[in-house]
């Protein structure tokens, strides 16, 4: 689990630069099945550019200073580095087999990554691209948080129905908490106070306390004209003021809004297809949505609470986001 040594330099750069984020609005969108990110125009929705990338890229995120866009490719396992400025594939981290999902710690050193087939949480140092730890979890892990203060990283494993809370200064499992079938990923309030995990099978959220690890609540979702068995919620994604969630129900086409504080659902709005990864705008206006039957991308606007435009990406969509 190496980079290479001018792959290392560039992570070390990435990691400790000082370059402020470009702000360049432009919208990244990976796609299982084109083996590609697809960039689109922030303000036209034109596509930019199809960037190649290892087989099945699934969860992307910035690095802190924004310069590079890390997106897990399941299938090669590895992480590729996309230079957003350049817009292509600069170096890649081979992490092992299937990654699904992964975190960045706080000051940027480590990447926290989900690994399906070893049931295993991976602790890689981002600079040098090595292992420093590997944490047994339950069967098929894959979301991954850390927390906003750093000190804990949380972990799901969809066979096992269970939360694994890891304290991040040893590396070590604190708590395992049960709850809903097949729990997804994560958004947590922006004082660590409640985390919020998505259970897809359940068709609901289980709050946890972050201080306890104790479960506080479940936010089950009914909208109309759906099936129990078609609401799975996977995506979610939580205003930076800690008010306000929106969950994506999966089979069920829609987007959940809903009252944090309250633990109320606020709206449901129709999207596309099997909404799955979701991200908001920096000014918190817009949510963007991923569709992964209908291969699309729905621009939401979170104030009127209904789609302004669909716009075709590549094939399965799963993951999205935006450099604002």
């Amino acid at each position: 689990m190496n980079v290479s040594r001018f792959a290392a330099a560039a992570l070390l750069t990435i990691c400790c630069g000082s370059a402020a984020a470009r702000d360049s609005g432009l919208i990244f969108v990976s796609s299982e099945k084109d083996h590609a990110v697809t960039v689109l125009d922030g303000k036209s929705l034109a596509v930019v550019k199809v960037i190649a990338t290892g087989e099945r890229p699934r969860h992307m995120q910035f690095s802190p200073d924004r310069r590079t866009l890390y997106v897990v490719a399941s299938d090669s396992g590895r992480i590729d580095l996309i230079d957003v400025a350049k817009l292509e594939v600069g170096s890649s981290v081979d992490v092992g087999d299937d990654p699904e999902a992964f975190d960045v710690g706080v000051d940027g050193k480590h990447f926290y990554i989900s690994m399906e087939e070893d049931a295993a949480v991976s602790v890689i140092d981002v600079a040098s691209g090595e292992q420093v730890a590997e944490i047994e979890v339950g069967e098929e892990p894959e979301g991954v948080k850390v927390s906003p203060d750093g000190k804990t990283v949380y972990a799901t494993s969809e066979v096992a129905s269970m939360v694994h809370v890891i304290d991040a200064a040893t590396n070590e499992i604190r708590s395992n908490v049960t709850v809903g079938n097949r729990p997804r990923r994560f958004a947590i309030t922006p004082d660590g106070g409640e985390v919020w995990v998505t259970s897809e099978l359940a068709g609901e959220v289980t709050i946890l306390d972050g201080r306890t690890d104790r479960i506080k609540g479940t936010i089950p979702f009914k909208p109309k004209g759906f099936r129990d068995e078609d609401v799975t919620p996977v995506g979610i994604v939580m205003s930076r003021d800690g008010k306000t969630a929106y969950v994506t129900l999966g089979r069920a086409n829609h987007v959940a809004v809903v009252d944090v504080a309250k633990r109320e659902i606020e709206d449901y709005i129709l999207v596309g297809r099997r909404a799955w990864g979701a991200t908001l705008s920096r000014d918190e206006k817009t949510l963007y949505v991923v569709n992964g039957m209908s291969d699309d991308l729905s621009i939401v606007d979170t104030v009127k609470r209904r789609v302004l435009k669909s716009v075709p990406v590549g094939r399965v969509p799963y993951g999205v986001a935006v450099d604002d």
